[in-house]
């Protein structure tokens, strides 16, 4: 085992990626702080055919009710209302649903809604989990009310679950789904990168992320030896309290986990690690 110097931010870090959608600008953050970019995108947000489930969704809201529309995602919120858009029914569902209670996860579908001139009535705090989703719902009654509930690329079965206790009859909208990207190459080779020690630190955004990396690596037979690997003497950076639950459920202890849950944040808090801390080289480069 080798001791090393403290690093300078990130110069000489090589940082492995899984980022697809924010990719180009996560890279560029990892740069600014002086790393070496290594980039496997994990994840694709796939569009389903929701014609059927729009216009059965713009049914409903014709019939009076008291409505409660809660948002986890700002992609959701976009498909949700370019579908109504393609039925012809945006105008309608706009006002259909500023007539109700509005509630966001966060600020990615608050920015969706607010480009169609909605607001919300409350919004979850930061980190942007259920608790905090379920926190700033507390004083809205929910009992007898109609649920909205747009999910971002997976069911959220226990918030699902949560809101009905509370009382609310639900209507659970799932307008698209995260996949494995077409081409999974570049996870392929991260993976037997990981167990090479061919990368220093990877940053993880989503926990699907995550889930989609052991999925390839475990059809290598790689999926322990990346869990090794990822506990040994790679830095592993989580953006937040979700992505970081995930990786400890698998056994893999996440080294840095910002409090602001942001790239920014998370890219800064991974450079000041590596300032900070001096390393025990146990493998690899």
């Amino acid at each position: 085992m080798v001791s090393l110097p403290k690093r300078d931010g990130l110069r000489g870090v090589r940082v492995a990626l899984l980022e697809a959608r924010m990719g180009t600008e996560l890279a560029e953050l990892v740069r600014r702080h002086g790393g070496a970019v290594r980039s496997a995108p994990a994840v694709r947000e796939a569009p389903l055919d929701c014609s059927a489930v729009v216009s059965d969704f713009l049914d409903r809201i014709r019939t009076p009710a008291r409505r409660v529309h809660v948002f986890l995602t700002g992609a959701g919120a976009t498909a949700l209302f370019q579908e109504a858009e393609r039925q012809g029914q945006l105008p309608f569902i706009v006002e259909s649903i500023n007539s109700g209670t509005i509630i966001c996860r966060g600020p990615k579908p608050t920015a969706a809604l607010k480009r169609y001139g909605l607001s919300t009535i409350a919004t979850a705090a930061s980190p942007y989990t259920s608790r905090e989703l379920l926190e700033a719902m507390a004083g809205i009654d929910l009992a007898g009310a109609e649920g909205t509930l747009v999910h971002y690329g997976e069911r959220n079965e226990s918030l699902s679950h949560d809101l009905r206790q509370r009382g609310a009859a639900l209507n659970e909208l799932c307008l698209y789904e995260w996949r494995l990207p077409e081409d999974v190459g570049p996870l392929q080779d991260l993976a037997h990168g990981l167990v090479k020690f061919e990368v220093d630190a990877v940053i993880f955004t989503s926990q699907v992320q995550w889930k989609h990396l052991f999925h390839v690596a475990t059809a290598l037979g790689l999926g322990d030896a990346v869990v090794h690997a990822l506990n040994s003497n790679i830095v592993v950076a989580a953006v937040g309290p979700i992505c970081s639950a995930a990786l400890h459920a698998a056994g893999v202890h996440p080294h840095v986990v910002p409090d602001n849950p942001k790239m920014g944040p998370l890219v800064a808090a991974l450079a000041e690690h590596f300032t900070k801390v001096r390393y025990v080289q146990t493998g690899g480069g």
